[in-house]
């Protein structure tokens, strides 16, 4: 597969569209090459869907051994962002 030279200007200005490509390109200014771009692997969508899918069934498992309720974990997840953003107020 060829390697497209394309200014930083242009990769900038039509980024999404170079994303979704899935093609390597090579980033120049002033016709020096700066870097290249090289997609990851896309993986199919039912790929992504299966991995979705085992992600949810390990959690539900996790949070049954934790032998607790759903509304028992959205209380301890409100304590714990309410904890955080306190600290980051502090913070400041």
């Amino acid at each position: 597969m060829e390697t497209e030279k394309i200014g930083i200007r242009e990769f900038r200005e039509n980024l999404a569209g170079y994303l979704e490509s899935g093609k390597p390109l090579a980033i120049t200014r002033h016709g020096e090459t700066l870097g290249f771009y090289i997609p990851a692997q896309k993986r199919s969508r039912k790929a992504e869907v299966e991995a979705m899918r085992a992600a949810a069934k390990d959690l539900d498992a996790m949070i049954a051994s934790w032998d607790a309720s759903e509304d028992e974990l959205m209380e301890e997840y409100r304590e714990i962002r309410q904890s955080s953003r306190e600290k980051k107020r502090n913070a400041k």
